[in-house]
């Protein structure tokens, strides 16, 4: 019986999946798979200001979801944009 128990109970992930809709913060390592960049990607951008997030007492970097999905549409409002001044000029 024990092993039929143990068939039956889902293991839980170890690292939480970032495509996981209901996921709300993510590490810089998760950030960067959630935007397709490397993890050094990641800190140059946010010690430079473009990527916000904050910090844990710990002083790792942590980000919501919105503010990743805040970056991605800025990366596209700027990306048009620049696409519209190229077809004008």
């Amino acid at each position: 019986m024990k092993a039929k128990r143990d068939q039956e109970t889902p293991k839980m992930p170890i690292t939480p999946d970032p495509t996981h809709e209901h996921q709300l913060v993510f590490t810089s390592s998760q950030a960067a798979r959630y935007l397709g960049v490397s993890l050094a990607t990641v800190r140059r951008w946010t010690d430079a200001g473009y990527l916000t997030g904050y910090r844990t007492p710990g002083g790792q970097r942590r980000f919501s979801r919105e503010q990743l999905d805040g970056f991605i549409d800025s990366l596209q409002r700027t990306s048009d944009e620049s696409a519209r001044r190229t077809e004008v000029a």
